[in-house]
């Protein structure tokens, strides 16, 4: 996956200021190249997982589609864990298609991973380009 390091920065910085919950959004652009965020809501303000609202959802992807993006990837930060996918993680892992970023807080780290039909992890190198949004 590309993305710019202001993104990389934008989702940081969503992960910090909603700590100790964790942040959690979509990760739009064309093909492998990340061009946007959106923030959502962690419905289950939880530190230790995430679930989005409905409504907020589906308004993302009407968003996404009318800037002609599509949603390549969701993230969620761990605040206090590394950036790894943890069995949750996994087991709520349902489309093949899409990446899965995570953000550690306290490691100051973003990873991407993809999970396949046999829920086997793969980790997905992030280049960073130099262009923003």
């Amino acid at each position: 996956m590309k993305m710019p390091a202001s993104l990389i920065e934008e989702i940081a910085r969503h992960a910090r200021e909603e700590a100790p919950i964790e942040a959690c959004g979509y990760v739009a652009g064309v093909g492998d190249e990340a061009r946007k965020i959106f923030r959502l809501t962690n419905a289950d303000a939880s530190p230790e997982h995430f679930s989005f609202i409905p409504e907020e959802q589906f308004a993302t992807l009407k968003a996404a589609r009318k800037e002609g993006l599509s949603l390549i990837g969701v993230y969620h930060s761990h605040p206090a864990t590394p950036a790894r996918m943890s069995e949750e993680d996994i087991r709520l892992a349902n489309d093949t298609e899409m990446r899965y970023l995570i953000y550690s807080v306290a490691e100051g780290v973003l990873r991407c991973f993809r999970v396949d039909e046999e829920k086997r992890v793969t980790e997905e190198p992030i280049e960073v380009t130099g262009g923003g949004p």
